[in-house]
């Protein structure tokens, strides 16, 4: 092993990103490591002969003053070169850094600089692959590595030298078997990492390993499953009194809060857990919901030994029960909970897919590198939810070839992470689940949830939504157009010259055979082609195509398309199935002569078939089948035709879907609708009926206590202009100028919700313009790359940060305490009345007699509205202000709807100049 390697750790900070351009640097730092000490650190700021950049000074903190004695780098030019003599280069982007040095090296008249190089952002994203952020500063906060002032090179460089550190030691933990894959796949990644993958094996080698933490599956290193608690005491009755409910909470929580009206829901859930009656809870924010409905379910599941299953919207509240609730009342039970979280099939890993994708050697380097971190995470995960992966976009495309489809062949493999979901649910008092998989339930031939004594239904609101998504289908043309390109023809060189190659050599099938599979493909390529354009020709032809709007959308019942042509793309589709399948049978008959890249490819083989059978449900489904509780549409961008033309076709009205599922469940069941919003002031069963609950079961509301909201302001802001009346370049500078006094008058820690993507992208623009707050981090929805809870996580480690957002924002993420200090309100959150799904709903009502606006519009806002306001108070210390710049709150006779949702707090109807006045008063008291 190579234990005398030196790594010469390198971090730059420069005036920009292109030396080409005549960016220069402006400090180097290099930390020089051997033997995993750092042996030597070297450290100077540079001259870059022209004034630093202000943002790169906001950055850095690097200003004019700290350069101004430095020389230029051609002055330390020959040191630098001298200390990297030697060593691997070692920088988190090596492509940056590097490529940069090896610019300034040339210009000081420097031979290029040879030697292996290393990027510790491709080593993290290996060996952390559940890491929400490769960014150093991120990486260094999950792993205790100290670095106080990020962007300095000083400090960046002596926390990249710990990261690699850190690396080398996660290495020597992994088994064995990971190792020597990792290292065997290692030559196709961008920087050297082979050799360090290879020093790890050969030390691991050396020494004798029990390993007692994982299942192997062909040398794939599978995490054990933990075993199920046991052990249990009798737990004690369930604690009626409000004296006996303090004494068990404060025992584990030493500063626990008494909210009565958390006590008063226990004790409603316990009555009709044991009653098995329904009911409907609507909790505002600062009850202590979810403690309110946790603690009656345990204690019910004990005493009666029958299940609680509890369902919640997304992933990630699921994922916050079970890591920060479920601990907290194992420590007030003083015994450990039987509780399992169940997810849809598609949220696993299929380990045997994936041992199948590891045989195949010609995977892209996205393909390469998503295997190698898939290896990893494997080792350590629990639960096999491929959401833990962070992976890149290509990467995506590797993980949808490894989810579970189907069952395991055998029953419960101890590598099967599903099997395990499902095993830990049987012995489990408490099941935790989304409401996606609970409607799953309905099409699953082997019921999961048919014995449970009592269901929680928490979000109940976002069940409606739930039964939407789970019923929707989607026609993308690019999914056809990828799906068709890796079956391919003989002269695409895909999947079928491959198997037809193979069918040659093996003399399965005869070449006649073959050469009408491929005309059926050519066909019905060539079909789908004809019954697309006749598609795209029509939207030309409608009068919606003639507006100036790059996006458009159009139901699909104003197209007048005609059927043959979509229905030959059907038939087609089935011949060439029936064609591909009979060629597989042929190859199936002497399966135990194939090689094992032969069986890889029939698999691969039997992988599109599957989808394609999907594709021609779907297609049907979309093109071929009117229903009228349906409603089609299609949607496309007219700069990218026709790659970007999408088809959706959504239910109108999901209410005898909900019903369908809890008819049954109703029967045996408790069922406990709860949620923070289920009711606006002038419609309070707008959500109950929808979901189908019956009449005469009253909404019980439970609110905090008023003075809960003391720290809560609201302001409406009078005097910004009315949209309809400015255009919408000088409604977006208003907006702009309100939002920008308002964040530098709190100081940011800022949410600022629109209702259109395209208001929330312009507004952005020109503040970034503006550069009135190039001091503070931007982060917008749909503009900052990353997933909704990345950007959540980015604005919550600064200080000084903005956070723009759409729909989602409005409700279902927290920001406790000081995180968040303003929630700013553009446009009052109606929907936009073109969008499709809502147009839709508002139609059918309408057919009904049924007023779209009051019914649908107005109460589908107002709630929105409350969640919004929601984000702001999530504890009685909590302060913020909400601020509305949308006028129709105070102009519109509906406006009135929008306030009473609010708890009784003050509100302050001002204009712009005296709010931000008011805003700087209260932000200066309270710190």
């Amino acid at each position: 092993m190579n234990e005398s390697q030196k790594y010469a750790i390198v971090d730059i900070e420069t005036t920009g990103h292109s030396p080409a351009n005549g960016d220069r640097m402006i400090q180097i730092a290099i930390v020089i490591m051997q033997h995993w000490q750092v042996v030597k650190t070297y450290t100077k700021f540079i001259h870059p002969g022209k004034p630093i950049p202000l943002f790169i000074q906001d950055l850095t903190n690097i200003t004019d003053e700290d350069v101004k004695d430095a020389l230029p780098f051609e002055a330390y030019a020959d040191t630098i070169y001298e200390l990297l003599q030697d060593t691997v280069f070692v920088a988190h982007n090596t492509d940056f850094d590097l490529a940069f040095l090896q610019a300034e090296f040339t210009r000081a008249g420097q031979p290029k600089w040879h030697g292996k190089k290393m990027d510790t952002v491709e080593l993290a994203k290996i060996l952390f692959p559940m890491s929400l952020s490769y960014k150093l500063g991120d990486l260094a906060s999950d792993l205790n590595i100290p670095l106080e002032s990020a962007h300095r090179a000083d400090e960046d460089a002596l926390a990249t030298a710990f990261l690699l550190k850190r690396c080398w030691e996660e290495l020597l933990t992994l088994p064995l078997v990971t190792l020597e894959q990792l290292h065997k796949r290692s030559f196709r990644l961008r920087s050297n990492l082979a050799q360090l993958f290879f020093d790890a094996l050969v030390m691991k080698r050396s020494k004798v390993s029990d390993d007692r933490e994982h299942v192997f599956f062909n040398k794939i290193a599978i995490r054990k499953m933990a075993p199920t608690p046991k052990g249990y005491e009798q737990l004690q009755p369930y604690p009626q009194t409000v004296e006996e409910k303090l004494a068990l909470l404060q025992k584990a929580i030493p500063n626990f809060e008494l909210r009565p009206q958390q006590f008063v829901m226990m004790d409603r859930i316990y009555e009709k857990l044991m009653a098995k009656q329904e009911h409907v809870i609507e909790a505002s924010t600062g009850i202590g919901k979810t403690m309110g409905y946790l603690i009656p379910s345990i204690f019910y599941a004990k005493q009666t030994n029958q299940k609680v299953g509890i369902s919640t919207y997304t992933s990630h509240l699921l994922d916050q029960l079970l890591q920060n609730e479920i601990p907290v009342i194992e420590q007030i039970l003083g015994q450990p909970i039987k509780v399992a979280l169940l997810k849809g099939m598609n949220h696993y890993v299929d380990v045997e897919k994936f041992e199948k994708q590891l045989k195949s050697l010609d995977d892209s380097y996205d393909e390469t590198f998503t295997l190698l971190q898939t290896l990893i995470w494997l080792a350590k995960t629990k639960t096999g939810d491929l959401n833990e992966l962070n992976v890149s976009g290509g990467g995506q495309l590797l993980l949808e070839k490894i989810r579970k489809t189907a069952l395991p062949k055998t029953t419960m493999p101890l590598y099967d992470f599903y099997s395990r979901a499902i095993q830990s649910s049987k012995q489990a008092d408490i099941i935790i689940t989304n409401h996606a998989m609970l409607l799953s339930d309905l099409v699953r031939h082997d019921q999961i949830f048919n014995e449970f004594g009592g269901w929680i239904i928490d979000e109940a609101h976002q069940f409606i939504q739930a039964a939407i998504n789970q019923d929707e289908k989607i026609f993308s043309y690019m999914n056809w157009k990828y799906l068709f390109g890796q079956i391919g023809t003989y002269e695409d060189e895909a999947l079928y010259f491959k198997l037809s190659k193979m069918a040659y050599k093996k003399h399965v099938s005869n070449q006649q055979t073959l050469q009408q599979l491929e005309k059926r493909f050519l066909q019905l390529v060539q079909s789908f082609d004809e019954a697309i354009t006749i598609l795209f020709n029509t939207v030309k032809k409608h009068p919606k195509n003639a507006l100036k709007q790059q996006k458009i959308s159009l139901f699909l019942n104003e197209l007048e398309l005609p059927q043959a042509p979509f229905e030959k793309v059907a038939s087609l589709i089935q011949q060439w199935l029936d064609g591909a399948k009979s060629l597989h049978l042929q190859f199936m008959t002497d399966v135990n002569e194939l090689a094992p890249e032969h069986q890889y490819l029939l698999e691969q083989w039997q992988y599109w078939m599957d989808e394609l059978t999907i594709k021609l449900s779907e297609w049907d489904d979309v093109f071929l089948r009117q229903e009228d509780n349906y409603s089609c549409w299609i949607e496309l961008d007219k700069r990218s035709l026709p790659g970007s033309i999408q088809l959706y076709k959504k239910p109108v009205d999901v209410t005898n879907i909900i019903h369908k599922l809890f008819a049954p469940i109703r029967e045996q069941s408790a069922v406990i609708w709860t949620s923070g919003t289920l009711t606006v002031p002038n419609n309070e069963r707008f959500i109950a009926n929808q979901l189908g609950i019956d009449a005469s079961i009253q909404i019980e509301k439970l609110h905090a206590d008023p003075s809960y909201y003391d720290g809560a302001h609201v302001y409406i802001v009078d005097d910004m202009p009315d949209i309809q009346t400015v255009s919408q370049s000088d409604f977006i500078e208003e907006v702009a100028h309100a939002i920008t006094n308002a964040v530098r008058m709190t100081e940011g820690r800022s949410f600022v919700l629109f209702t259109s993507q395209e208001m929330l992208r312009q507004t952005v623009d020109l503040i970034h313009e503006s550069e009135l707050l190039s001091d503070y981090m931007l982060f917008a929805q749909g503009v900052t790359a990353g997933s909704r809870m990345r950007l959540l996580k980015s604005f919550q480690k600064f200080n000084h940060s903005v956070l723009f957002g759409t729909n989602s924002f409005w409700e279902g993420v927290d920001v406790p305490g000081d995180g968040l200090a303003t929630v700013i309100v553009v446009r009052l959150p109606f929907s936009a009345p073109e969008e499709p799904s809502f147009k839709a709903r508002a139609e059918h009502l309408q057919k009904q007699g049924i007023n779209a606006f009051t019914e649908l519009a107005l109460p589908e806002a107002v709630l929105r509205f409350k969640q919004g306001f929601g984000r702001l108070i999530r504890s009685s210390h909590d302060r913020g202000a909400f601020i509305v710049l949308d006028r129709r709150i105070e102009t519109k006779s509906y406006g009135q709807e929008f306030i009473e949702a609010l708890p009784p707090i003050s509100i302050q109807k001002l204009p712009l100049h005296s709010m931000v006045q008011q805003l700087g008063n209260w932000y200066n008291e309270k710190r």
